[in-house]
């Protein structure tokens, strides 16, 4: 890794999708927090529910079409793909269109778009790379995985989070996070392989856009590593 006086002095631009959710929010939490981020688009179907002179807003109901925002897309350093859905009560097909094709659309675009964009995207631990496996969703997201890997970014990083502790005051904390947040000690001295904090998914994405990592494929360990090189540079 280079010499961390780089990693500060470098100001950043990001896209991030998802930021009405758990991992999003996460994300821009910490994004807007740094200040060598110095500026931050959301690209969402939704409004985020703030305001931030760092913040700017794409609110589209139709992301599978974004031709008209060529411009507003451009120029930017990295994007943080935090959008998911779970796969609970869908078939393969409905699934397959708001993971697999949605995800491809836009990184296809920002690929084009962003020469030298670094790529993070939130998959999950137990995603299936070899998209032959029993568990739809973890196909899914494995051929996901695999296409965004093929994609000409500067380079791309697939996030594996297993459980992870929510960041303390924000407002979109997934219920089955929020259950298990007063096991999180234990879960972490325990199980540290498969335990991350929002904080650090966040923060280790801010660092992969200055540095560097041999692997393409991140589990919470790594996550947890990486943010402590960004404490460490910050």
């Amino acid at each position: 890794m280079s010499d961390e006086k780089q990693t500060t002095a470098r100001k950043i631009k990001v896209i991030i999708t998802g930021a009405t959710g758990m991992v999003g929010e996460g994300v821009l939490h910490e994004c807007l927090a740094d200040p060598n981020v110095e500026g931050i688009l959301s690209l969402s179907r939704k409004p985020v529910g703030m305001k931030h002179p760092k913040l700017t807003e794409i609110v589209h109901a139709d992301l599978f079409d974004l031709s008209a925002f060529e411009e507003q897309l451009k120029g930017y350093d990295a994007c943080f793909f935090c959008l998911g859905v779970s796969s609970v009560g869908m078939n393969e097909a409905e699934y397959t269109r708001v993971t697999f094709d949605l995800t491809t659309y836009v990184a296809k675009l920002l690929s084009k778009w962003n020469v030298g964009m670094v790529f993070c995207y939130v998959t999950g631990e137990g995603t299936d790379q070899s998209e032959n496996g029993k568990s739809m969703w973890a196909r899914v997201k494995g051929k996901t995985e695999n296409h965004l890997l093929q994609l000409p970014f500067r380079k791309a990083y697939m996030f594996r989070p297993g459980y992870i502790h929510p960041t303390k005051g924000l407002t979109n904390t997934h219920r089955y996070y929020a259950a298990l947040s007063w096991m999180y000690p234990v879960l972490r001295r325990t199980l540290p392989k498969h335990v991350v904090t929002l904080k650090e998914l966040g923060q280790a994405m801010i660092y992969l856009v200055h540095e560097n990592y041999d692997a393409s494929i991140l589990g919470s360990k790594d996550m947890a590593l990486l943010a402590s090189h960004y404490s460490t540079s910050h």
